[in-house]
């Protein structure tokens, strides 16, 4: 993943955060995304995005329950999460903070 601004909203990054609570399949992912962060991924995206993820490491394929693969973080998954949640969180508190100013 990189820094760029526009990459944040990247499915990857999508899909990381939807498994930060535990594993999830294909379906149940496109689900929480959209719920959570209103985002439709389709299915093309999705598994575009999660077959790179698992090529970086970042996630795994766990054991196919019926015709539903699941996934979940790896620890490389967790740490790349955490580094840019915190990036963006940063950046958040800066914007947000210079804006006040000038929204006052």
């Amino acid at each position: 993943m990189t820094d760029e601004l526009g990459r944040w909203a990247e499915p990857g990054l999508l899909v990381l955060a939807s498994l930060a609570d535990g594993a999830k399949h294909g379906y149940a992912i496109t689900a929480d995304i959209a719920a959570e962060v209103g985002v439709a991924l389709g299915p093309g995206t999705l598994y575009a995005a999660l077959a790179r993820l698992e090529e970086r490491g970042l996630i795994e394929g766990l054991p196919a329950e019926g015709r539903r693969r699941p996934y979940r973080l790896t620890a490389a998954g967790v740490a790349e999460l955490t580094a840019q949640a915190t990036r963006m969180r940063k950046l958040a508190a800066l914007s947000l903070g210079r804006l006040r100013p000038a929204t006052a």
